[in-house]
């Protein structure tokens, strides 16, 4: 059975956190230091064809479901308190709906459980477009991005993923081939019938057209108890953008009750 990689600290009750697409656990590293610093045990994981975990031809968010149940029983843990971005909380989602007994309580950052139409085509055709020679350092990288993609955020966001596969070529974590094959199924919408009865939290960010007031009734629906809340001042990098304010709703959140 292969497990999830994850960097794991603090002590207290377990909170897992999930990236969004193209993303790693490590993008939550500021987070998850002060959630230490509150009392949890912060699981930062990489979901599969992301960060250092597995590479496999198979995506879907029943697997993504399945690998989380795997790494919470590779890991003794009963129950847990989840916290997803953009994909990460599709896939928290499927999970809460799927394992309600598993999922403590759920946050899902900016994404709502309707369809999405594939909107990341682009990035993938400009990664594609890399050649080895574009790799050969990150000030490389970096500027072959550029003839790409004009958001510096953007950039630096893909150029976390980098590493030193040889000594004279560096390559990205995330497995793009497979993940080029599967941009329909990132913007799946959750099964009329899927419900989740617990604590949920959604967060919005307050320029972001992720999730809406039209959204509301969709959230409502699989999620009852849902309370939805908005991230003054952010887009879709919310956590990023204004982490005190990001910060202050979910601790807020986890401290009811």
């Amino acid at each position: 059975m292969r497990i999830l990689h994850s960097q794991i600290q603090g002590d207290g009750p377990d909170l897992l956190i999930l990236h969004g697409f193209l993303g790693m656990g490590d993008n939550w590293k500021s987070h998850g230091k002060k959630l230490v610093q509150t009392g949890y045990r912060v699981h930062l994981v990489d979901q599969r064809n992301h960060g250092r975990s597995f590479w496999d031809d198979e995506f879907t968010y029943e697997l993504l479901t399945e690998d989380l149940i795997n790494y919470m029983d590779h890991h003794k843990i009963k129950q847990a308190i989840f916290l997803g971005h953009s994909m990460g909380g599709k896939t928290v989602m499927h999970f809460a709906c799927a394992y309600p007994e598993r999922c403590h309580k759920m946050i899902v950052a900016d994404i709502a459980p309707r369809y999405y139409p594939p909107h990341h085509q682009h990035i993938i055709d400009g990664l594609q477009a890399l050649t080895p020679a574009d790799l050969r350092s990150r000030s490389e990288a970096d500027q072959a991005l550029a003839s790409q993609f004009e958001e510096v955020g953007l950039r630096a966001f893909l150029l976390k993923n980098l590493y030193r596969k040889t000594p004279e070529e560096l390559a990205f974590r995330f497995n793009l081939k497979a993940l080029s094959m599967s941009l329909d199924m990132i913007g799946e919408p959750l099964a009329g019938t899927e419900q989740y009865n617990g604590p949920t939290l959604f967060l919005r960010g307050e320029y972001s057209e992720y999730v809406t007031q039209s959204d509301h009734a969709g959230i409502h629906t699989h999620f009852p108890m849902a309370q939805i809340k908005t991230v003054s001042g952010t887009g879709h990098w919310l956590h990023a953008e204004n982490p005190e304010g990001f910060q202050n709703e979910l601790l807020a959140f986890l401290n009811q009750g």
